[in-house]
Order: C-alpha cells, then structure tokens, then sequence
C-alpha cells in the first residue's frame, strides 16, 4: 500500500485554484522508420512497444485513491486496465512552428483523475523525417530528477513481464495502514522529544535555508500577477560542453551559467517595460534534488527549496555568473528540509496555497536537470532533441526549466500569456547571453 508523500500531495490542490501542475518533456524524433508510405504514424507498433514496458513504470499503471474520511491519505492503487488509445495519440501539424502551440493546447486539457496521469502526444508535418513528442505526467507522480529517470526507464530496451492488476484494499486494511501511519507519527515525535538537543540542532542546520524564503521579500515588478489559463512557450538551444567550461573558468556550475543568462534575459524583459534594473536583485526559486535512491527506483517528490538572489542591475554576464556561482556555492551549504516536511497535512496545504497568489518570496522559477548522457531511443527510434516543460505555480508569470540530454543544454521558457505578451523579449537576451559566454570559452580553448 503506497500512500502520497506530503511533497506528493502539494503537487493535487494547486490545481483547485487553476494552476495545472504537469511536468514533462518535448521531443524531436528521427521519426522516418515511424511513418509508412501514405504519411501515417505506425501508432499501433508504438502502443505496443510502451504497453510492453509498463510493468517497469508502476505509476504508470496506477490511479490516485482518495479513501472516505478516517482512512487516512490518497493512496496508489492499480487501474483496472491501461487503455493505451487514450494515453498515446498523434495530432497532424502543418510545421515545426505550430509543435510548441499544439503543446500548449494539449497542456490547458486537464487530465482525467480516473485514469493513470500520464501522456504521450506524437506530432507530424515537422518535415525532414522528424516526428515531435511530448510526454505528459502529472506532477504528483514524480519530480524532475525522477522523471528523467522514469523517462529512461519507459523507454529502455525490451519487453517486461506483466503483472494482473492488484485488487483495490479493503476498508479494514485502509484502517489498519492509516493508524500505524499514525502511530509511527507519534514515534518520530516521541524520539524527538527524548532527544532534544539533537532536535534543536536540526532546527538550528535547516534555518539559514529557511531564513532564504522568510527573510527578505522579492521586489515587486510586473513578473508577479495572477496567472491567467495560457502559457506561451519558447525555446533555446545550447552546447553542454562549452556550457560546463564558461562555468569552469568562471569559478561556477552548469545551473550557474543557467541563472546567469536567465538573468540577463530578465534584465532586458524588465528594461523593456520600462521598470528599472540597476541595483535591483531579483529573487527566483529552485528546486533541490534530495533523492537517495537508484536511478531506476526514484519515484515521487523528493526535493527541497533553495532561494537565489539574480543581480539583474550587472549588465556583464561575465561579471553576473561570477557572482551567482559565489553566491549559490554558500547556499549549497545549508541543511534543507524536504518541502513535503514542512506541510504534512492536506488541510494545511490547501489553507496555505491561497497566499501563493500574493507572495513575495520569488519573481520566478528555474529548474534545471540533468538528464541522460546518452542519446535515447524511443521504440527503436532514436530522440534528437529533448526539452523540459515546467508548470507555474502562485503569481508567478515566467519559468524556465533546463535540461542537459546527449551533450545538448535546452531550455524551455513558460510565460503566463497574458502577463508575458513580450516573452520574445526575455528569450532573445537569454540565447543572447549564453552565446556569448560559451563563444569567449571556445574561442580561448582554440587559442590555448
């Protein structure tokens, strides 16, 4: 019996306030062994080839349980069947421009909760032989780092055996699982309470991480209004390799570089409206991996909060990632809770996510993972390119999230459409930036 984790169900009620909480990847595929003569996806080998996989995919196969009150969370439990018609489709596009906008079509249409939270899109029209691809999982089955492991997994080599679908539990076993969940509650409290210094001092290690968010407020500028139903996506292209050296010569990490440029992109979009940016510091969240599992075994939320401060008024992006890195490299240090620990209950989840629309801890979100080292394949066909796709949360009007995939750094921007008309604006100084601090990296590797 496997039970939402707390951090597993922050990510259900933020939809009861409109805010879609999908996460998933893009893809261009080398798509010329999928289509037949007449121009038509073979659907029905690939259906085959990830229903052959799914038994090594669990969540793929399962539904979330709300149980009636005094039997504890949602839970996991096995769908009856999986029908794959439903869950892996093609849409016919006129070219590559309108992949992005299909995207964003197929986002807005929330998923069935009565079916396993998962989706994969097929696109034709790309030209050249490619086929677009855009994998959909609700964000409460995993987070980033988990998804790139569920990603591998799903389309790993080779079928798997299946297994019947496990009956749904009874009200006694509902009973029985949710008081030992209790009392196990009252044992970690216990424990604490016997040993209070130690607890003292693990409140006293995760306070500089929570001092991040509690201590100073974001400025306000027009990146934090409501959020409005319509995204617009964008996206940038990038070489790890020169990505990883800028960040070494320049004292930092890949994420760094990642922050630096977004913060050059966030520099123009603001100058643009006219709001000033000199000696202004924006403030963005990122998440924090705290998995421990193998790859393979990763599921759920796992991840904590770290707060960075973005010096949007230092115009050279030299000089910006410098003080990123030196910044981010402090923050790594610190002790940071999982977020599911902080709100363990649905009551006091929902009770906190209406402030969401009116905080102050965040201008916007940048999530970057890393993803495989080595090309993929989907059903024997090989991916070319994959990009990541964020959700926004509160008032929040702009996110970017990065992936690094077989020597490739993508990176997808998420803009509210309605707050964000001149995303074009944001993206422009973002690719602008990257490719001046990977050129002067290449260029001093040439003259070395």
């Amino acid at each position: 019996m496997e039970r939402l984790s707390a951090a597993d169900l922050s990510m259900l009620w933020p939809e009861d306030f409109g805010w879609p909480q999908d996460i998933g990847v893009i893809g261009i595929l080398d798509g010329r062994t999928l289509v037949g003569a007449d121009g038509r996806v073979h659907i029905e080998m690939l259906r085959r080839a990830i229903g052959a996989r799914l038994p090594v995919v669990p969540r793929f196969r399962q539904v979330v349980h709300t149980p009636r009150r005094g039997l504890g969370r949602p839970l996991w439990v096995d769908a009856p069947d999986v029908d794959l018609d439903r869950h892996v489709r093609v849409v016919d596009l006129s070219g590559e421009a309108d992949l992005l906008a299909a995207v964003e079509r197929i986002r807005r249409r929330p998923m069935d909760r009565a079916r396993p939270l998962w989706q994969i899109w097929l696109f034709t029209g790309l030209g050249d032989g490619r086929i677009g691809c855009f994998i959909r999982v609700h964000h409460a089955i995993t987070d980033g780092i988990g998804g790139v492991s569920t990603l591998a997994t799903l389309l790993g080599a080779g079928p798997a055996d299946a297994q019947p679908a496990a009956p749904l539990p009874s009200t006694r076993e509902l009973l029985a699982d949710n008081l030992r969940g209790h009392g196990a509650a009252l044992a970690r409290a216990a424990a604490a309470a016997a040993h209070p210094v130690r607890t003292v001092r693990a409140v006293r290690e995760g306070w500089p991480a929570l001092r991040e968010v509690v201590g100073e407020k974001a400025p306000r500028t027009s990146l934090n209004r409501p959020l409005g139903p319509g995204r617009t996506l964008t996206v940038v292209r990038g070489r790890l390799r020169a990505t990883r050296a800028s960040a070494h010569t320049h004292g930092g990490t890949v994420n760094d570089v990642v922050l630096a440029v977004i913060t050059g992109g966030l520099r123009d979009l603001l100058r643009s409206r006219g709001e000033p940016v000199d000696g202004v510091v924006l403030r963005t969240y990122v998440p924090v991996a705290l998995h421990r599992s193998q790859p393979a075994l990763r599921r759920g939320n796992a991840d904590a909060l770290m707060i960075v401060p973005l010096p949007v008024g230092v115009p050279d992006p030299a000089e910006r990632l410098r003080s990123i890195a030196a910044d981010t490299a402090l923050r790594r240090g610190f002790r940071r809770p999982s977020g599911g620990s902080l709100f363990r209950t649905g009551f006091v989840q929902r009770a906190f996510l209406p402030l969401l629309a009116r905080q102050r801890w965040a201008n916007t979100y940048v999530a970057n993972v890393p993803g495989p080292r080595e090309p993929l394949t989907f059903a024997g066909v090989p991916v070319l390119e994959l990009f990541p796709l964020v959700p926004l949360i509160g008032n929040v009007t702009l996110g970017v999230g990065a992936l690094s995939y077989a020597g490739q750094l993508n990176l997808t921007v998420v803009a509210d459409a309605a707050a964000c008309p001149d995303i074009a604006t944001f993206t422009a100084g973002l690719q602008r930036d990257l490719d001046s601090l990977t050129a002067h990296t290449e260029e001093a590797r040439r003259d070395a």
